[in-house]
């Protein structure tokens, strides 16, 4: 069964290009599936694996785990290793709106942060960084010096390995220039921790909780939500996003409905008639 782990694997990375991280994901639910229910894997059926799916509440979860053993039923059936080509539709999960930050609420976070030392700089230019190229915080701590050119940012490490290239506005290059002068290290990577390593996703998650209070991608939320707002179009930011699918990116229609709606609150004379 580790050979037909194994051959899966090296679908998932050579066939379908996904990203390391995404296939231990898959890997590691094909294995905790198979201990759970202690039976090989080709001889599970539609059954064995709802037993094994009722064990997690949460919907996204649940739908992480449905989409990788799917996808290996599916890669056995094309390969002819199994009888049962099982399929599980996947759970509906209600959308909500998603959570982003202002410039101002952004802006007002970072002033507190004390840039007379490098860790302070760095921190200050990685979220701006962030804020500013709308990147996953995985795919930021891996990007190089030489990734960066004129204003414009190459991503290479985004999810499926598909390369993009968004511009970079100016504030958030000129303290990542501070930054990188002041650092003083000879690294191809940017983001250094205090020993000159490589910055963890860990200490990324921390640096933006404790100036603005969310999580990394949070950021990449505002930075979607402020061109939706600003009056971008919906493919322009699908494409500086990375998204695969225009789906993915119709979620910030919404906060531009709402953006509509407190608009005409706002100014519109039979709204605010009606509001005194």
């Amino acid at each position: 069964m580790s050979d037909l782990i194994g051959a899966f694997e090296e679908y998932l990375s050579v066939n379908k290009a996904l990203s390391t991280q995404t296939i231990g994901f898959y890997i590691h639910d094909l294995q905790q599936l198979q201990e759970e229910l202690d039976k090989p894997l080709l001889s599970l059926d539609t059954l064995d694996i709802l037993s094994f799916l009722a064990l997690f509440e949460n919907k996204r979860t649940l739908n992480r785990k449905l989409s990788s053993i799917n996808s290996f039923f599916h890669f056995c059936h094309k390969q002819s290793f199994g009888e049962n080509h099982i399929t599980i539709p996947m759970a509906k999960i209600p959308q909500g709106l998603p959570k982003y930050q202002s410039f101002e609420e952004i802006m007002s976070g970072i002033k507190n942060i004390d840039r007379s030392k490098i860790i302070g700089l760095r921190d200050y230019a990685l979220i701006l960084f962030l804020y500013a190229s709308g990147c996953r915080v995985s795919e930021a701590l891996a990007i190089e010096r030489s990734d960066i050119s004129n204003g414009w940012l190459t991503i290479r490490f985004s999810k499926g390995e598909k390369q993009r290239v968004v511009p970079i506005a100016p504030i958030a290059l000129e303290a990542l220039e501070v930054y990188i002068q002041a650092q003083g290290i000879r690294s191809s990577h940017i983001w250094l921790n205090y020993k000159g390593n490589p910055l963890s996703r860990i200490s990324a998650y921390k640096i933006v909780k404790k100036y603005l209070g969310v999580s990394p991608h949070v950021l990449r939320h505002s930075f979607a939500s402020a061109l939706i707002i600003g009056g971008a179009d919906l493919r322009v930011v699908q494409d500086l996003l990375g998204h695969s699918s225009l789906l993915t990116t119709q979620i910030y229609t919404h906060i531009q409905k709402e953006n509509l709606a407190q608009t005409i609150n706002d100014y519109h004379p039979l709204r605010k008639k009606r509001n005194k």
